[in-house]
């Protein structure tokens, strides 16, 4: 496995500069969400205020720093992988400490300890405002304290003056944290704590802050964007956030993620499809269609409801692409509920969708749940619905050739000489789909009308018409 080590991305956000020489210099490694990589950009913050010196890679750094994923077992397991290659390399003598940081370490603190004893320090979710302290403890050898757990906040913890690692044309934005979902297969509220919503003038000053630093597009992430404000405001207030949002000069695409769909009000469907800096785009995690499993996952919407909201989605915004998840194999799911399933997956034709074999996670409902089915049954039901998903954005890709549609340039093609590699509307950074672009005087960041020629599977092949902005 590769070291998933960070370099400088890009010059870091005002007030993240530590002058005169580096008290350290250390590596980080930064796994799992959008929101997890937010959490990630305030410790680099921090720890550049601080006076510690960022290195594109491990070898040779006073401390490593790993920002563990907690979410499902294979995101574990790759965390923990990580881990020992890190330590590896200490046992080496070439990394100097190892911090463990994250959602595995605020889930899992003991059996981390249990699994990889030379761990220097553990720090879980909520201690990342501190991560300058448990660094310095971890370079001087200082073993009185090995673990920093914080609770969760009553209020939402601010995200300014990160130092990002995203290209310098986008950014996420984390609009609250923590989830009061009862999903009985998701162990999130038990690593994140309950919903706490940041305050719009916060998530305003911080839009206006990741603009000054060179940020374009801005990509709304928390547990459940669509949950934003019921807990400060005493309603849902995304509509209200979105058009202040529309008011952040520098910022051409708002694009939403993690949509839940309950509070998906008309209010919220008018202000996003009348929004001049929303895209047309919204992740919608929808997890099944069957109204007996999304009983037993607690999900409170069935299938009229959902069939309802998709229809009334595509009607008051043209052009949508809508993204979901679903998860294949989840306790009791018959044969005839899976087909339910792929039917409806033929049958509306997601622009773009993930599936996820169930991972029983523990100390979570779900896993008490008679009808666990075998892994082979999951992996086959996994492999049948992308089989069918793929049959429709192969479709999807064919029917946008001949249009012209505004590309935003993420940078070179690694696989094709002379060409940029971008994203439409409808590609999110990571999960979904690419442009390559061929076109002059390209650079990342820039937005340019391209002109699709072709369609390669997934993907799509474009040319540059006009002057980019």
């Amino acid at each position: 496995m590769p070291v998933k080590s960070l370099p400088l991305a890009a010059p870091p956000t005002p007030g993240a500069d530590a002058p005169g020489s580096p008290k350290g210099r250390y590596a980080f490694v930064s796994l799992g969400c959008p929101k997890n990589l937010v959490d990630s950009e305030r410790m680099l913050g921090k720890l550049a205020q601080d006076g510690y010196a960022l290195q594109p890679d491990a070898d040779g750094a006073d401390v490593v720093v790993v920002n563990t994923c907690g979410f499902i077992e294979p995101a574990r397991q790759e965390s923990l992988a990580v881990v020992r290659e890190m330590l590896a390399l200490k046992a080496r003598g070439r990394v100097g400490a190892v911090v463990v940081a994250g959602c595995m370490a605020e889930r899992q603190r003991d059996l981390l300890l249990e699994h990889v004893p030379e761990v220097d320090q553990i720090v879980g979710v909520f201690g990342r405002e501190d991560i300058a302290a448990v660094v310095d403890r971890a370079v001087s050898q200082r073993d009185e304290q090995r673990s920093l757990f914080r609770p969760a906040p009553v209020r939402a913890l601010e995200d300014t003056a990160r130092l990002r690692i995203t290209p310098r044309h986008y950014a996420y934005l984390k609009i609250s944290e923590g989830c009061d979902r009862l999903c009985t297969y998701c162990a999130i509220p038990k690593m994140r704590g309950k919903h706490v919503t940041k305050p719009i003038e916060e998530v305003v000053r911080e839009a206006n802050e990741l603009a000054a630093d060179g940020a374009r597009e801005l990509i709304l992430v928390a547990q459940d964007t669509t949950y934003y404000g019921m807990d400060l405001y005493g309603r849902t207030r995304l509509a209200d956030l979105i058009r202040e949002l529309d008011r952040v000069d520098g910022i051409e695409w708002v694009r939403t993620l993690y949509a839940y769909p309950e509070y998906l009000s008309d209010e919220v469907i008018d202000a996003l499809a009348g929004s001049p800096k929303i895209i047309p785009y919204l992740d919608m995690p929808l997890q099944h269609i069957s109204d007996r499993v999304l009983r037993r996952m607690i999900r409170r919407v069935d299938r009229a409801a959902t069939e309802k909201l998709l229809h009334r989605l595509r009607e008051r915004w043209p052009d949508l692409a809508i993204r979901t998840t679903f998860i294949a194999g989840f306790p009791g799911e018959t044969d005839a509920e899976f087909e339910e399933l792929r039917r409806f997956v033929t049958d509306f034709k997601f622009e773009r969708l993930g599936v996820f074999p169930y991972s029983p996670e523990p100390g979570t409902p779900a896993e008490k749940l008679d009808g666990h089915l075998p892994e082979d049954v999951k992996a086959a039901r996994v492999a049948a619905l992308m089989e069918a998903q793929q049959a429709v954005a192969f479709g999807y890709a064919a029917g946008q050739v001949g249009k012209e549609l505004p590309v935003v340039v993420d940078g070179p093609d690694p696989e094709f000489a002379g060409h940029l590699r971008g994203r439409t509307t409808a590609d999110s950074p990571d999960i979904d789909c690419a442009v390559r672009v061929k076109g002059k005087n390209l650079r990342p960041g820039d937005f340019v009308a391209a002109k699709v020629t072709a369609a390669d599977g997934y993907d799509l092949v474009a040319r540059a018409v006009g002057k980019p902005w």
